[in-house]
């Protein structure tokens, strides 16, 4: 039941005008009160990229300023009004400031202001989204590995944890050195380097070194230990050209709600800008990430009901977990419909990234634009699960431990009746960008080209645990090798990858209040490589035969894209957007559970019959919107509907190990639509009403039969159909709501999602229930203090009425049928303070 204090709230939303009952908007998460300026102009979904520095915002109120109505009519793409600045989404497009972004505790995941759009839902198991196993976001029934994603027009590729295709942006670059975030949920921008994108894109911008030399410095503290740490230096201008650069450190430390195992990670960012006469510049910036994470217990709906809200894994009592590996747990402690793994003794991640570039933005002439970027991404990641069941033969007595492994049935006396299980992913990207804007008349032709190569690896192994008392346990962030190196490989993939993408597109102002803007891209993917380890003896691995090998092109040579913009009267738009999309086949390995592809079959005859018979899903997408801006309102509708066609899913089973399966399913067709609405209501100066509705209707339109009953044997006894059937891990209906108020050097803000519940099974036979989730701040701006400026102080709840919730689902996938152990408790209610200080 909802608590009554939310209801007060709601309330009082409601009440505050009659617009927030009858009145739907779009993408108007973007008041941005207060401001001291205005983030430059940006684009449609196909228009060319901007060229312009992110314009710093301020943290005083900036002065009234009257506006004639011309202003409003939409020459430039932001509307200034009396009393407040607010940077206005605009078109297809919903733009975040640094406004939204302060609303949040320093050092969180930066997904979560994203996750505060109409249409996203984000979610993560840990309040501030270190945990990335833990952490999703779906924008209008697109995941994460479905969207396209840049940080400063390099792309990050896939979002999803051990990724041989990308990397998540919480490891990308330190959340405060963000400028803006601009989100396009219709088929995203032409432009957009990615392979991934299906159906929108996330563009990231980070900040540029400030003209002042100076520091500024952050210290956080929060509950259960946690501890954050920022400082920036920024070098100021150095010479008369204006060159200036920053340093950037951060260090997140906390520990799990549920148990003392820590998370840490810590970043080093770095950006360079030397402009070049007074339109050009070269930028070059380059970011390391560490992150040692434990991770949190995948639970099942079953075992939630049984044990509770608080199970977690074994760690720091590997006693414990040696006694349940070897048989002595509890009676019933497994005989659970979904299968239990709680005797787990630890599980996590350990990461480290590289990733640079070097941006180029020169003005040719008056007319011409040339941008082009270099980048390069080195990834190392660890994911681990302690392995009950599977003896470390080197550190068990002789004969003990047989050769072809062990299970808890056959545990005798000097077994090490537990090992560590270790999925090691590599990467290394390389790649550049180029494009070239001519402006000739009414019309900016924009063209350019995008080429990447990747090497990736993954394979999963097994390393000894010592006896008892014979020395400390393997730690889940490594080293791995302490008791002798691998003694087990259950499967190993390598794969090259080549992409290639062009794009053309011009934007008409056919009026001055009516913009078209049209193009295309062509995309072509080769992708090489396979199997190259297995488990002979399948007690490791499922995987006990030679998988596939082999090349894969995915091409589509012509992409269209079509926008138009039409403000008809003063603060009046209407939009209309179309894309088709295509996602090439990438590299993902066996038993994949959120990346499903080719290369997770089990046979070479499988393989060739999917790679004759499979063809990369396209997704055509349509927008149609509406939005109003004036002084103090922003609100419309925005509906769309996509066609997916040719969607490859996976259903699982199991959590790792051995007894992990998945099967890949074409789901031929499905089809989605929705309405997104939102309306911020700015009714006195530094007050600011955001409320938000958001409903998805997605259905499977192919008759495939899947199986949802077995034998003994494994044998399939019965059948399912997933036509007809809902997305799993998507609310159908969301509702945002959103106050935030300024005065003065005083601010305070609350938020509160809805999210309805989520279907759990492909088969929609088990769903996840609907909660609400409110957080709560404030700050306060002393000003300069002595020698510092800019002294603030604020404070946070995360998880305000303690809900319990689950936020992560399908992490391990979702099941055919039923239950399976593969979702994540949400964070219980925190609290966070952070002081910060600049010289």
């Amino acid at each position: 039941m909802l608590p009554v204090c939310v209801n007060r709230f709601l309330f009082l939303l409601a009440s505050s005008s009659a617009l927030l009952s009858v009145q739907w908007a779009v993408h108007a998460n973007a008041a941005e009160t207060d401001m001291g300026g205005v983030s430059p102009p940006h684009h449609t979904s196909a228009t060319a990229k901007h060229s312009g520095k992110a314009t710093a915002v301020g943290a005083r109120a900036a002065k009234p300023r009257k506006v004639s109505t011309k202003a409003l009519q939409g020459k430039g793409e932001e509307v200034l009004v009396s009393h407040t600045r607010r940077a206005i989404s605009h078109n297809s497009e919903s733009v975040i400031g640094r406004k939204e972004l302060d609303q949040q505790v320093p050092g969180q995941n930066i997904l979560k202001a994203v996750g505060q759009l109409p249409g996203v839902s984000y979610s993560s198991t840990d309040p501030l989204g270190i945990d990335t196993w833990g952490a999703s976001v779906y924008v209008r029934g697109f995941f994460q590995n479905q969207l396209g994603v840049t940080l400063d027009g390099v792309p990050l590729n896939d979002q999803t944890y051990t990724t041989t295709n990308g990397l998540n942006i919480a490891n990308a670059w330190i959340s405060d050195d963000i400028s803006r975030v601009s989100v396009s949920q219709g088929g995203g921008s032409l432009d957009v380097a990615s392979n991934t994108n299906l159906g929108g894109a996330m563009q990231f911008y980070t900040s540029d070194p400030k003209e002042k030399a100076g520091a500024t410095v952050s210290q956080g503290f929060g509950s259960y230990a946690m501890k954050r740490t920022y400082v920036r230096v920024d070098s100021g201008k150095l010479n008369s050209s204006g060159t200036r650069f920053y340093v950037a450190y951060s260090r997140d430390f906390e520990k799990k709600y549920d148990g003392p195992s820590p998370s840490f990670m810590q970043q080093v960012n770095a950006k360079l800008v030397q402009p070049i006469g007074d339109k050009s510049k070269i930028s070059a910036f380059f970011n390391w990430n560490n992150a040692e994470v434990y991770g949190y217990l995948d639970k099942s709906l079953g075992s939630l009901a049984k044990y509770g809200w608080r199970q977690e894994l074994m760690y720091p009592n590997y006693a414990k977990a040696f006694n349940y590996a070897a048989g002595n747990y509890p009676s019933g402690w497994d005989d659970l419909v979904s299968g239990n793994y709680t005797q787990l003794y630890d599980a996590g991640q350990s990461t480290q990234d590289y990733i640079g570039g070097i941006n180029f933005d020169m003005a040719l002439n008056d007319n011409l634009r040339w941008q082009s970027v270099l980048y390069a991404h080195r990834d190392i990641s660890n994911a681990t699960y302690s392995a009950p069941g599977v003896c470390s033969p080197g550190t068990s007595l002789p004969g003990t431990c047989a050769a072809d492994g062990s299970d808890n049935g056959s545990y005798v006396e000097g077994q090490v009746p537990l090992s560590e299980q270790v999925w090691m992913n590599r990467e290394m990207r390389e790649g550049f960008t180029s494009a070239l804007d001519y402006k000739i008349g009414r019309h900016n032709i924009n063209v350019g080209i995008w080429y990447e190569h990747n090497n990736s690896t993954a394979s999963t192994g097994y390393f000894n645990e010592p006896q008892l008392g014979q020395g400390s346990p393997l730690v889940t962030t490594g080293p791995y090798d302490v008791y002798g190196a691998e003694f087990a490989k259950g499967w190993a993939y390598r794969w090259h990858t080549n992409t290639f993408q062009f794009h053309a597109m011009d934007r008409w102002r056919i009026l001055d209040n009516l913009t078209a803007t049209y193009g295309f891209k062509s995309t072509v993917q080769q992708t090489g490589g396979g199997n190259i380890a297995w488990d002979p003896t399948g007690n490791y691995s499922g995987l006990n035969a030679q998988g596939p090998k082999g090349s894969i092109t995915s091409a589509a040579g012509f992409l269209p894209s079509v926008n138009l913009d039409w403000r008809f009267l003063p603060g009046h738009e209407l939009y209309f957007d179309f894309a088709e999309n295509m996602r090439p086949f990438n590299a993902s390995s066996y038993a994949s559970a959120t990346s499903p592809g080719p290369w997770m079959l089990q046979d070479q005859a499988a393989f060739r019959a999917a790679k004759k018979g499979l063809t990369p899903e396209r997704d055509f997408t349509y927008v149609l919107g509406y939005r109003y801006s004036s002084r103090f309102i922003t609100a419309g509708v925005d509906g769309y509907h996509s066609d997916n066609h040719n969607r490859l899913i996976s259903g699982a089973t199991g959590i790792g190990g051995a007894d992990q399966g998945a099967s890949l399913l074409n789901t031929r067709r499905a089809s989605q639509w929705g309405v997104d609405g939102v309306v911020t209501l700015v009714p006195i100066h530094g007050l600011a009403i955001t409320n938000s509705v958001s409903y998805n209707h997605f259905t499977y339109g192919h008759n495939l039969p899947i199986c949802n009953a077995t034998d003994d044997d494994g044998n399939c006894t019965g059948y399912g159909n997933l036509k007809g059937k809902k997305m799993a891990g998507y609310p159908s209906v969301m509702y945002k709501a959103n106050i935030s108020y300024t005065w003065h050097g005083a601010s305070t803000w609350m938020d509160v999602n809805y999210y309805s519940k989520r279907q759990y099974s492909l088969l929609n036979d088990t769903h996840v229930p609907a909660y609400w989730l409110a957080n709560l701040g404030a700050s306060y701006d002393f000003g300069d203090v002595g020698p510092l400026k800019g002294v603030k102080a604020s404070f946070m709840v995360y998880n305000l009425f303690n809900a319990k919730y689950i936020a992560m689902m399908g992490e391990n996938g979702f099941p055919a049928t039923g239950d399976m152990q593969s979702l994540e408790r949400g964070a219980v209610r925190e609290y966070f303070g952070t002081i910060k200080a600049s010289y």
